[in-house]
């Protein structure tokens, strides 16, 4: 078999594999919420959330297209490989993150392990567009979820200021049937379009086709299955971190809180073709739906925490993503 067309493939599964690490670390963005309100139980909402995530990453490539500007990938081998390490890069730290039971950010955990490949390896990368499509969404998203998820709950309470908790609670347990649908939606919209941008850069250092081609439809098919098929696997680390460790929800909280970070997911896919972290809008919505019982009762360690996940994800998924092209240099 040709060396490269094995590489190839090797990278494709990769990136596959990556889909479905990223289906399992990223689970908790569903279905957290709605767990720990009893609004749904695990196994439906780990169900709904598969079935959604499959049914998002049909809804769009833009994000995929904005992922490829990162990193211009060399013909053959070289280019193969500089994708290669970034997979493996974004793959190690999704695992080490899963273990610590941290939700960091998938998106930004590829593009700066292709960043860090792709200048360890020489390759012309572009870094105004991971300030741009990156870092600035990554400073604007969550204060966004925050500021509308703590206004949202304002809205909901003074709306039933004068109802008994116990038929309002009852409502919106039923609703977050809806706003956890609308969440896997949103996620499997923003993220499966990762797996999906690093095979197109395999196809493009092929010379199969250019980067302005767009998704094959196989390749939307292909990751589609891989995350939702992850997700279902479940990410229940980060499920207690996101549902529980920040604040103890109720249907309402959890029912703005997962509106918020739905909204911010369309509207950075659709309108922006920016690929926002799920993780940090349904986070930070969390803590600002919960924010409105008082601040002392969220626990800002844990807030902390995750804030320094996210600081080091981009560095530390490009060191990993250097170091694994150091191992794969000498063979391409």
């Amino acid at each position: 078999m040709d060396p490269l067309l094995l590489l190839a493939g090797t990278t494709v599964v990769v990136a596959l594999l990556f889909a479905f690490t990223n289906g399992f670390h990223d689970a908790s963005n569903a279905i957290a919420t709605s767990v720990s309100t009893r609004a749904l139980t695990p196994r439906v909402a780990v169900a709904l959330a598969a079935v959604c995530n499959f049914v998002g990453a049909w809804l769009g490539t833009g994000i995929a297209a904005t992922i490829t500007d990162v990193v211009d990938v060399a013909p053959g081998a070289p280019g193969i490989g500089v994708v290669l390490a970034g997979l493996l890069g974004a793959i190690g730290w999704n695992l080490v993150t899963w273990w610590r039971g941290l939700p960091t950010s998938s998106t930004h955990a590829l593009l700066g392990a292709l960043a860090g490949a792709g200048v360890v390896a020489g390759a012309t990368t572009h870094p105004e567009m991971l300030v741009e499509q990156v870092l600035l969404p990554l400073l604007v998203s969550p204060l966004l979820g925050f500021v509308l998820a703590y206004a949202g709950m304002v809205g909901v309470l003074w709306l039933h200021r004068r109802s008994a908790p116990a038929p309002v609670h009852r409502r919106f347990r039923l609703a977050q049937t809806v706003s956890a649908a609308a969440m896997a939606l949103g996620h499997g919209l923003q993220a499966a379009q990762r797996a999906m941008a690093a095979v197109v850069l395999v196809l493009v250092a092929l010379e199969v086709q250019g980067e302005q081609d767009g998704v094959p439809l196989w390749v939307q098919g292909a990751a589609a299955l891989a995350i939702s098929l992850g997700t279902y696997a479940g990410g229940w680390r980060i499920v207690r971190t996101l549902g529980r460790r920040i604040i103890d929800l109720d249907p309402p909280r959890g029912f703005v809180a997962e509106t918020v970070a739905a909204g911010l997911a369309y509207v950075a896919a659709f309108g922006l073709n920016a690929p926002i972290s799920t993780t940090q809008a349904v986070s930070a919505s969390i803590a600002g739906a919960g924010a409105t019982r008082r601040l002392s009762a969220v626990r800002w360690g844990v807030v902390r925490s995750l804030v320094l996940g996210w600081v080091l994800t981009l560095p530390g998924a490009a060191l990993l993503a250097v170091l694994a092209w150091l191992v794969l240099r000498p063979v391409l």
